[in-house]
């Protein structure tokens, strides 16, 4: 019961670090964004890039922690990152009658989340080799 008391903390505290993040991201884009939600784009994206070094890390070195990768996957990537603002504005494109923005934005941002994952796995992967 206290380990799954510790891990509730440590997705929090990473879920709480990860929103507030993702809060200033949608701050900064409100100033520089026309038409296209870059804010989410951006956090998506990065999130996704982080979860993969994370996870490369986690699965071959002693370097990450459980626990650690509880607060960073799981907490922070996951406030971070947010597929619902995704659909959203998604929607709002397709209530516009906009579906090629649609289709761009939505499949863009899977793409490039997929990419920036893949990324995030190979340069922990080249790290990791350049380490030992």
């Amino acid at each position: 019961m206290k380990q799954t008391i510790l891990s509730i903390i440590y997705v929090g505290i990473g879920g709480m670090a990860g929103s507030i993040v993702r809060y200033l991201f949608a701050l900064i884009a409100q100033r520089y964004e026309i038409m296209f939600p870059a804010g989410t784009v951006a956090a998506n994206v990065l999130g996704c890039f982080i979860i993969g070094i994370v996870m490369q890390l986690a699965a071959e070195t002693t370097s990450v922690s459980p626990e650690m990768r509880l607060l960073l996957a799981t907490g922070f990537c996951g406030g971070f990152t947010t597929m619902s603002s995704m659909v959203y504005e998604t929607m709002q494109y397709v209530k516009s009658d906009e579906y090629l923005h649609a289709f761009a934005y939505s499949g863009g941002t899977l793409l490039f989340s997929f990419a920036a994952f893949l990324a995030g796995s190979i340069i922990s992967r080249l790290l990791i080799k350049a380490a030992f």
